[in-house]
């Protein structure tokens, strides 16, 4: 099997998996009770608290544990949104992540208006519409750190400068940065920050949101006094001893890893692009996580060239996992400019530090021949 969709989700490390383990057979304890077993849990869970602290460069105290990227996402949005009652403005960009997009709409349902910033050709926010957006009654600026389906890295450094010009807070999602760039949440300058556990080999199920301290944000789930009162509910403590070992392990592979796994994708791109004859690629050439690789082919649809790559155990999507399943085109895809007709043609490859050499050669030779039979029976038009 040669797995190419890490942005989806990655497989669990096995010193994640062990750990998880451990704690579910011999840590059961509830972390909120004051007897021994419970406070040992606690500790677990303030060591990996401490862990997910050091990768993002913050204090331990500013980072809340959560279910998943997507609830992290909504703590951010609507808790900032709750606590600016005199505020009923929201900015976002046309190509984030279902879990911003969906909760902007709900928002409108509510009345806030809600803005979505156009992007370039290669997916970049432009920076001019966001000045133009900003109002005293914008309560939130919420951009993705890079995309998950073409890799554009946003430049979230201009984006908080420009914002911090009007007193107003900026979230971003970095579920697809955190473990592939360095990320450092304090140079970044943003108020709130989302990372995930699945996506750096870690479980599903367990996400966190940074809070810089002093933001003003409401209880996202409302009960106990866990996570300082902002997140009730008893808390997925081997999930979170998971994630904490997950960046562990990371840090402890660090960037010798992530330029191998880049090179993998550069390698592989490049060979997309000798092999197959008019394709584009989609994203920016140079300001974009390099393990993400997103092409079209024109004249074809990607959901054929998906399913004939599956029966050759090679897995790829054809976007974003969290819509997979809908019959829409993409609208990230859109967003760049792409017709209907080609944005239909796309499918996403996402490297992880499970590839080799060796996957990246099967890939060029199956693929390239995949394209040509499937031009073949499908009238293929150069002009398309």
């Amino acid at each position: 099997m040669i797995y190419l969709d890490h942005n989806a989700t990655t497989p669990v490390d096995p010193a994640v998996a062990e750990k998880m383990a451990w704690v579910l057979r011999e840590h059961y304890g509830n972390p909120s009770s004051i007897y021994p077993i419970g406070r040992k849990v606690k500790e677990l869970m303030t060591e990996a608290r401490e862990q997910v602290a050091a990768a993002l460069g913050v204090d331990r105290g500013e980072i809340f544990f959560t279910g998943s990227g997507t609830e992290s996402d909504n703590f951010a949005i609507f808790g900032t949104l709750d606590s600016h009652p005199d505020k009923n403005e929201f900015i976002t960009s046309a190509i984030e992540h279902p879990a911003v997009l969906e909760a902007a709409k709900a928002l409108e349902k509510r009345g806030v208006k809600v803005t979505y910033l156009p992007v370039d050709p290669y997916g970049t926010v432009e920076l001019p519409a966001l000045r133009d957006a900003l109002t005293p009654r914008t309560a939130l600026v919420s951009v993705m750190h890079a995309n998950n389906e073409i890799g554009t890295i946003q430049p979230i450094d201009d984006i908080v400068r420009i914002c911090r010009e009007r007193d107003v807070p900026v979230h971003t999602d970095a579920v697809q940065t955190f473990g592939k760039l360095d990320l450092d949440a304090r140079k970044l300058g943003v108020d709130l920050l989302t990372v995930s556990a699945h996506k750096i080999y870690g479980p599903k199920g367990v996400g966190a949101l940074y809070i810089r301290k002093g933001t003003g944000i409401c209880p996202f789930l409302r009960g106990g006094r866990q996570e300082r009162g902002l997140r009730a509910g008893t808390e997925n403590t081997a999930g979170i001893v998971g994630f904490g070992e997950a960046v562990r392990v990371f840090q402890e592979k660090g960037k010798k890893e992530r330029v191998r796994v880049e090179k993998l994708a550069e390698a592989l791109k490049k060979g997309i692009e000798e092999k197959i004859p008019r394709v584009k690629f989609n994203g920016h050439p140079e300001r974009r996580v390099k393990s993400t690789i997103n092409f079209a082919f024109p004249g074809l649809e990607a959901e054929a060239i998906l399913l004939a790559l599956a029966t050759k155990e090679i897995y790829v999507s054809t976007g974003s996992a969290c819509s997979e399943e809908s019959e829409e085109v993409s609208q990230v895809l859109t967003a760049i400019g792409l017709r209907p007709e080609i944005a239909r043609s796309c499918i996403r490859m996402s490297l992880g530090r499970d590839n080799t050499e060796e996957d990246v050669q099967t890939v060029l030779r199956e693929l390239p021949a995949i394209v040509e039979k499937l031009r073949r029976i499908t009238a293929f038009n150069p002009q398309d």
